[in-house]
């Protein structure tokens, strides 16, 4: 790849790469080639201990003064350094199948998931993964392991997206399944009843875990580009409508802006990181985006 392609990975870009987890290889490469400052999320600024450095553990941790006084290097640990655990929650609902692009949102979703899995691996954190409809259909258990990337990719690699979504059901079973504290990222197109999964969510936060969610919409869910007579048919339902889009876009796009300024601000309410994406956005930059919003809540 060129130096050019990786500083933006458009979606038709990593479309070409193949396999995910090559395509979540390069996409960290690009974030972390572009990026400043640490992208890093589950790192917290409150000290807890030392321990001994190993070879591989990023020099800007070590503590020089102790070096000083004892010639040996010893590493600085904070509070989520030790105990972070993050599951990622993917939609792989029918109403994901949709794009109108090179990425459909499940492959939006998807990549982006299998990214930030080999993400917090380099910082040697566990990760686990859900991939749900109506009920679950893959879960992959925490682990630490850098081979762990293959465990969740295959979870989540060619996933044909069916049947309806069920979030709360699913939030539920999360909180129930998941008692320990743990950062909980929730990919969807949220096209879903919004007062049960904000519920969910809230749920999540009254259980003591961290929840962020990367709302993943097509450009058309968006903007709404049609123009001529079309017929609409439901991903998760038989129905169907056909109609003039001209007639119906100002009023599709005034609920579209009601229902996101409704999510937005049930996010916001219960102490919940919402990040909404496009999936023209180049993944780089949309992650890029994503951990910018965290480190900077943080």
């Amino acid at each position: 790849m060129t130096a050019a392609s990786k500083r933006s990975l458009s979606p038709e870009v990593i479309k070409r790469i193949g396999r995910l987890e090559i395509r979540a290889r390069h996409i960290v490469e690009g974030l972390l080639s572009g990026m400043h400052r640490s992208p890093y999320f589950g790192q917290s600024v409150e000290f807890l201990q030392h321990r001994q450095y190993s070879p591989g553990d990023d020099l800007r941790h070590v503590d020089w003064k102790v070096w000083a006084k004892q010639d040996r290097l010893y590493v600085k640990q904070y509070e989520e350094d030790t105990n972070l655990r993050c599951s990622l929650l993917v939609d792989v609902s029918a109403s994901m199948s949709y794009g109108s692009g090179p990425l459909t949102k499940c492959d939006y979703a998807a990549t982006s998931a299998a990214a930030l899995a080999y993400l917090l691996l380099r910082q040697q954190d566990a990760v686990g993964c859900v991939a749900f409809d109506e009920k679950v259909r893959e879960t992959v258990p925490f682990r630490t392991s850098t081979g762990h990337l293959t465990t969740i990719v295959r979870a989540l690699d060619n996933k044909e997206p069916r049947d309806k979504t069920n979030l709360y059901d699913i939030l539920i079973r999360v909180a129930e399944t998941y008692p320990r504290r743990a950062m909980m990222v929730l990919l969807s197109d949220l096209l879903v009843d919004l007062d049960d999964t904000l519920r969910g969510l809230r749920l999540l936060r009254q259980r003591g875990h961290d929840v962020l969610v990367l709302h993943v919409l097509d450009d058309d869910e968006l903007d709404f580009p049609f123009a001529r007579p079309a017929r609409f048919e439901g991903l998760e339902t038989p129905d169907q409508l056909s109609c003039n889009p001209r007639a119906l876009r100002e009023g599709y796009l005034e609920a579209l802006d009601r229902f996101l300024a409704a999510v937005r601000r049930g996010c916001a309410r219960d102490g919940i990181d919402y990040t909404l994406i496009r999936t023209s956005m180049p993944l780089d930059a949309a992650l890029n985006t994503f951990l910018s919003h965290r480190v900077r809540r943080r």
